[in-house]
């Protein structure tokens, strides 16, 4: 079936910047809610519909999308929807949730004859307001064709991984990696600041490197401003890696690495709150060794200086 009207559920940080897409494809109508309704002020003027109720929002729409910071949010919201829905109704879940919780609602779903995807984004903030964003999508290929036009609204490269609860799994997985090498950046270029490298060679060294990622080309350029901001807060990633760590625990793997990770990004909440940038886990490490790594002309946000690209499947 060809879906015009929309919803979406969810407008934080990067919430509100997948659904600006869906709103600039005027093939779409776009029908928003949040609890928060200041959030919705900038898609409501550019002609978004504000909902009052998710009941509201469901009654108006064919899709709907949420995107939300837990996944007692996103069971929450489920679990208010689920009287509303038909089998004309499809639910895409775009938030990093844990995968059990995932089957459970989408079993839910189905029950009631609607459809279903997970389609959990990676690639930061700038990148999903670029809409160039990548998308982990799991649920039947048929789903999946049916949605492709609107995730390719929001998104560049997108990955069909099977059956529901393979994408959650697989964002949980890239989210561990990413945090891993956050923790690694700050270690290494404090070596550099320790040994008196300039830290912009630094930078480009390691950018050219085998040593190089995603993570040090965008992260590490916020930390070297000073503002931290990649859009990302401690509760986020505290969240994510609470999620691998239960993973590997489900398979009895001796993680070390991992549950070293969950003390140290916990410690940086109770230090640094809860609603602190996710970098600024550097910070408990300048403090510790007495170093401020700054660096000039380095960027206080990320921008995706790209054009939007066209939706494909990978």
């Amino acid at each position: 079936m060809r879906d015009k009207n929309i919803g979406f559920i969810g407008l934080g940080n990067v919430g509100s910047k997948i659904a600006y897409n869906i709103l600039q494809n005027k093939n779409y109508c776009l029908y928003v809610f949040d609890l928060n309704k200041k959030t919705s002020k900038k898609l409501v003027s550019e002609g978004a519909i504000l909902c009052n109720s998710i009941e509201e929002l469901i009654y108006n729409v064919t899709v709907f999308i949420t995107c939300l910071p837990s996944p007692s949010s996103v069971k929450n919201v489920l679990l208010n929807s689920i009287s509303f829905l038909n089998k004309n109704h499809l639910w895409i879940e775009m938030s990093t949730t844990d995968e059990e919780e995932m089957k459970m609602l989408s079993n839910l779903i189905l029950k009631k004859k609607a459809a279903v995807l997970e389609a959990p984004i990676t690639g930061g903030q700038h990148t999903a307001e670029s809409g160039n964003i990548s998308i982990l999508v799991a649920g039947s290929k048929k789903t999946f064709k049916r949605a492709f036009p609107i995730l390719s609204c929001v998104g560049h490269q997108i990955l069909h991984c099977g059956k529901i609860g393979n994408a959650s799994t697989l964002k949980v997985v890239t989210n561990y990696l990413a945090s891993i090498n956050l923790l690694a950046i700050g270690e290494a270029l404090m070596v550099c600041k320790k040994y008196g490298l300039d830290l912009r060679t630094a930078y480009n060294g390691i950018k050219i490197s085998s040593g190089n990622s995603f993570v040090h080309e965008t992260e590490s350029q916020v930390i070297l401003n000073g503002s931290y901001d990649v859009g990302f807060t401690m509760d986020l990633v505290c969240k994510d890696v609470g999620l691998f760590n239960k993973l590997t625990n489900k398979f009895k793997i001796p993680a070390q690495i991992s549950n070293l990770m969950v003390k140290i990004f916990k410690k940086g909440q109770k230090k640094l709150g809860k609603r602190s940038l996710s970098t600024s886990i550097v910070k408990l490490l300048e403090e510790d060794c007495g170093e401020s790594l700054r660096s000039k002309n380095f960027p206080s946000v990320l921008v995706d200086i790209n054009k939007k690209k066209k939706g494909i499947e990978v």
